[in-house]
This record gives structure tokens, C-alpha cells and sequence, in this order.
């Protein structure tokens, strides 16, 4: 089964990458550098589900909150 975690992007890095833009995003304080490649419209503060080092899709804050908590679990 594959995965895709919300991310916030803290810092859009344009043109930086092999293919394209870049970002950093954050998730409970840890950053990583991701391609925007399938999501160019993204932009800081927005969150982006992101797979495979890839930003695959831009989604809104409230979705975001709902599947991390799915993640987390009951308690």
C-alpha cells in the first residue's frame, strides 16, 4: 500500500530542480525538499499531499487536519 502525507510548503524553490520547481515542506518540524513538478500552482502556506518525494496534489487545510488524524489513530 503507498502512502501520501499532508505537507505544509514552508519555501517555494523555483526553477531548482531537475524537473522543475522545488519546495520545502514541513511536517511536524521536519523539512524536506520536494518536486512540485505535478503541482506548479502550490504555493507557501499551502498544503500538498506529497509521495515519493513528489508534491502530488494541493489540498485544503481542513482535508489535511482529517487524514493526519486518520494516521494517527484513535486515542
Amino acid at each position: 500500500m503507498c502512502l501520501a502525507v499532508p505537507c505544509r510548503v514552508v519555501e517555494r524553490l523555483s526553477d531548482r530542480g531537475e524537473n522543475g520547481d522545488e519546495a520545502v515542506v514541513e511536517l511536524a518540524g521536519n523539512r524536506r525538499r520536494v518536486s512540485l513538478a505535478f503541482t506548479p500552482e502550490a504555493r507557501v502556506g499551502d498544503w500538498v499531499l506529497i509521495h515519493a518525494g513528489v508534491a502530488i496534489q494541493v489540498i485544503d487545510e481542513e482535508e489535511a487536519r482529517r487524514t493526519l488524524a486518520l494516521y494517527r489513530g484513535p486515542g
